[in-house]
C-alpha cells in the first residue's frame, strides 16, 4: 500500500482522507502494526486504483491475524474438500457469531490486548468463508449438548448463536449433530478433533488443547482419529433431531 501511495504522490493524510479512514489507521497498516480488514483493503484499492494488487493479498493478511500455532492448519483447511470436527467445550469457530467469538477471545488467559482480540475475531469470521466456498466443501460438526447450554458471553449472546447454528445447518453442505448429555463414555471424551480431506484426497487430523495445535499426517494415527469420528457420528443425534433440540434450546434462551 505504501508503494502505491508514494507512486500516486499522496501523503498518508491525503490517502486517509480519500479512503475515509484515520491517518493513524493508514500508518498502522503500512507499518505492519495492524492487519487490514477487507473493507480497508477495498477502500485502498479504490483510492489508489491498485487494480487488484492489494485485494489479492487479503487472504495472506487474514492468515496473519490468526494465532501462530493455528496458521499451518488454517492453510490446509482453506484447501480442504471435506471437514469433520467434534467440539466438546465451545461452539466451533466456523459457526461462531461475532459476539460469541469476541467473548471467547476476551476471556483468554493471559489477557489479550483489544487490538489482538479484534484481529483474532476478524480472522475467525474470515475462516467461515469455507462454508460458502466454491467448489463446495462438505462440512460436518458434532457439538456436545452442554456447549449449547453454556451461555458464553452472557444470555444475550446465545439466542443469535443458536439461530446461527440452525441457519448453517440448513445449508446442503453443512451437517450439524448434537451429542446428547448423559450419553456416558464415547470416543470424544478425550478431547476435540478435526479430520480433513485435501484436494489430493489425503486425510489429515488436527488436535488442539490449551493453545497448542498439532497437525497429524501419519496414516496410522489419522486412521485412529477417523475411527473415532465414525463412532461419534453413529452415537450423536442425527441432523434432524439435532436441529429440533437446538430450536428448543433457542426458545428457552
Amino acid at each position: 500500500m505504501k508503494l502505491h501511495r508514494e507512486r500516486s504522490g499522496l501523503t498518508q493524510q491525503q490517502l486517509a482522507e480519500a479512503m475515509g479512514y484515520s491517518v493513524e489507521q493508514v500508518a498502522s497498516v503500512e507499518q505492519g502494526r495492524r492487519p487490514a480488514k477487507d473493507t480497508f483493503t477495498e477502500a485502498a484499492e479504490r483510492a489508489l486504483e491498485a487494480q487488484g494488487t492489494l485485494s489479492v493479498l487479503q487472504d495472506d493478511v487474514d492468515l496473519a491475524k490468526l494465532p501462530s500455532f493455528f496458521v499451518d492448519f488454517a492453510l490446509i483447511e482453506a484447501e480442504a474438500v471435506s471437514r469433520f470436527s467434534y467440539d466438546p467445550l465451545l461452539i466451533p469457530g466456523l459457526l461462531q457469531t461475532e459476539e460469541y467469538a469476541r467473548a471467547v477471545f476476551t476471556g483468554n488467559c493471559p489477557p489479550l490486548t483489544d487490538d489482538l482480540i479484534e484481529q483474532h475475531v476478524e480472522a475467525r469470521l474470515s475462516r467461515q468463508k469455507l462454508l460458502t466456498r466454491t467448489p463446495t466443501v462438505h462440512v460436518s460438526f458434532i457439538i456436545e449438548e452442554r456447549v449449547l447450554r453454556n451461555a458464553v458471553g452472557g444470555t444475550e449472546v446465545m439466542p443469535p448463536q443458536l439461530q446461527r447454528l440452525l441457519e448453517a445447518g440448513a445449508q446442503r453442505n453443512v451437517e450439524i449433530q448434537v451429542m446428547p448429555s448423559g450419553h456416558g463414555f464415547h470416543p470424544g471424551l478425550n478431547g476435540p478433533m478435526v479430520l480433513l480431506e485435501t484436494l489430493e484426497h489425503q486425510h489429515i487430523a488436527y488436535l488442539e488443547s490449551q493453545g497448542v495445535g498439532t497437525v497429524i499426517t501419519d496414516p496410522a494415527k489419522v486412521s485412529s482419529v477417523s475411527m473415532r469420528c465414525g463412532r461419534l457420528r453413529s452415537q450423536a443425534l442425527n441432523a434432524e433431531e439435532s436441529a429440533r433440540l437446538i430450536e428448543r434450546l433457542a426458545g428457552e434462551a
